[in-house]
């Protein structure tokens, strides 16, 4: 049995979860499933960041202690991943002791080392990214990320030597192609390191801030929420507190962030690891933004999507699917509610629910809701669906090794469109009427085995319907695996549950 560790970044918890939150989580959710059915042992763990300055103020402007607002905050995470069927095994918080253990242990262990120094700051703070800047740094005296103003800040704090491994960095990306990932994020990041890095500030004194992991050798500081967050990863896997965890599962095998924490996950958080003296992550991927129209979502702007109302109004895995088809994973996207019917009326509702209610009308029909046996003959409009199960499974995995989902879909809707026509060209209400009972037994047999195959594929990306498929097929599913995307082991004789279309077409 092999390991597979993922990981989401850690939702910050000063407002409500949104699009972007669910996409990580349902891309993630989605890979877990997979190794899952490959049978991989897995561990997939997501959590909240609830430390710093913009959670000290989002407090102070509702009235409350860090510690109570963070605590109202967190259950509406919890059941969004639960509203979106999102398979979890680990939900972190960094308010959470185990944490600040390893935060503090990684601390004093760059600290002996040398790599952990204290000296002056002096220079541009960003509140909304908690990051500061050099003046040369500004973009019209405001933060170049956020285009925010910035306040000029002069104190005594610890920095972290990340300029000693800049050269290290470099030649490992140059060495490990798959790194970071996509390529376009890779090249990214080769460009930025192409300019000497400056050593990052990783403390605030408590007189400006008390909320944060304290330092292990200064009373007078808190930990840098950026560094602490990073942190995660390993306190998840039991470093320093479970070894056997750790060595099974690090490194983690696949980070998902967004583009807009690249930086932080694919220049800080290799070389702290690096300095500590662990191994980085195989791969980080940065997938991209949704965005309404050509305009990125924002609060400020008012068009950010609520995944809870997309899903009370259009349905988990009709939600799902949108995210994972619509673009190439890691690309920028534009979502709409007429994009996101049309697909649920194109090819759920027309091709994967049409195929699934005609099909078991069909059975209903002709044959009292049992599946027939099937003849050995296989004639020459069978033979291609049957060649196209064959491949099928290396083609779902050549997609998600890839983490390309809609890639690994489009393999699946292949077939789905090929049983489509195997319809119309059989004409099976002609073979019921020239009383041609075999070939009719075939084609039914043929039919439900496409839809168990479908549905077994199906279930990472639409676990919902997946299940909902093989409840109308008659199958009691006790383990799923990719091993039974194989040809001919339906089972004659089993009793279908018709039940209603998967998903009724929606009127605009």
């Amino acid at each position: 049995m092999k390991k597979f560790y993922i990981t989401t970044p850690l939702y910050y918890v000063n407002g409500n979860p949104h699009i972007g939150h669910s996409y990580t989580n349902i891309a993630c959710d989605t890979l877990s499933r997979f190794r899952r059915l490959e049978g991989d042992e897995v561990l997939f763990a997501t959590g909240t960041d609830e430390h710093g300055q913009k959670i000290k103020e989002a407090a102070e402007a509702k009235g409350m202690e860090p510690r109570l607002f963070v605590d109202s905050v967190v259950p509406r995470f919890i059941e969004l991943w639960k509203k979106l069927g999102i398979t979890y095994d680990d939900f972190i918080r960094t308010t959470e002791k185990r944490h600040e253990r390893v935060v503090k242990n990684i601390l004093e262990v760059l600290y002996k080392k040398g790599d952990v120094y204290e000296g002056e700051y002096s220079g541009w703070y960003c509140t909304p990214c908690e990051n500061f800047w050099m003046k040369a740094q500004l973009v019209e005296k405001n933060c170049p990320d956020c285009r925010r103003p910035v306040e000029q800040i002069r104190e005594k704090n610890f920095f972290f030597r990340v300029s000693k491994y800049q050269a290290w960095l470099v030649d490992y990306i140059n060495s490990h192609e798959d790194f970071i990932l996509p390529r376009i994020r890779r090249n990214e990041i080769l460009s930025f390191l192409k300019n000497p890095l400056n050593d990052l500030c990783i403390s605030r004194p408590k007189s400006r801030l008390s909320w944060g992991v304290a330092m292990p050798f200064s009373d007078e500081h808190v930990t840098y929420v950026w560094f602490d967050a990073l942190i995660n990863y390993i306190t998840v896997c039991g470093y320093g507190d479970d070894p056997k965890k750790f060595k099974k599962f690090w490194p983690a095998d696949v980070h998902m962030i967004g583009k807009d924490i690249l930086r932080m996950h694919a220049v800080n958080w290799p070389i702290m690891l690096h300095a500590a003296g662990i191994e980085p992550p195989k791969t980080i991927f940065a997938h991209g933004w949704w965005k309404m129209g050509e305009d990125k979502m924002s609060k400020s702007k008012g068009n950010i999507v609520d995944p809870l109302e997309m899903v009370d109004k259009y349905g988990v895995d009709a939600y799902r699917f949108f995210l994972l088809k619509e673009v190439q994973f890691g690309m920028d996207g534009s979502f709409s509610e007429t994009a996101l019917i049309s697909r649920i009326n194109s090819d759920l509702a027309n091709d994967l629910g049409n195929l699934l209610h005609r099909t078991l009308s069909m059975i209903e029909k002709y044959f009292s809701g049992l599946v027939p046996k099937r003849s050995k003959n296989v004639d020459e409009l069978t033979k291609p669906i049957i060649d196209k199960v064959k491949t099928l499974g290396a083609e779902i995995k050549t997609g998600m090794d890839n983490i390309n989902f809609s890639q690994a879909l489009a393999a699946i809707w292949q077939l789905v469109n090929m049983a489509n026509k195997f319809i119309e060209q059989k004409a099976p209400w002609r073979l019921s009427k020239e009383k041609k009972t075999d070939e009719l037994k075939d084609m039914m047999y043929d039919l439900y085995e496409v839809l168990r195959i479908v549905s077994l594929a199906m279930w990472p990306f639409l676990p919902t319907t997946s299940e909902k498929m093989s409840g109308q097929l008659g199958i009691e599913v006790k383990k799923r695996s990719m091993k039974d995307l194989r040809w001919g082991m339906a089972k004659p004789g089993t009793k279908i549950n018709k039940g209603n279309p998967l998903f009724p077409r929606i009127e605009p």
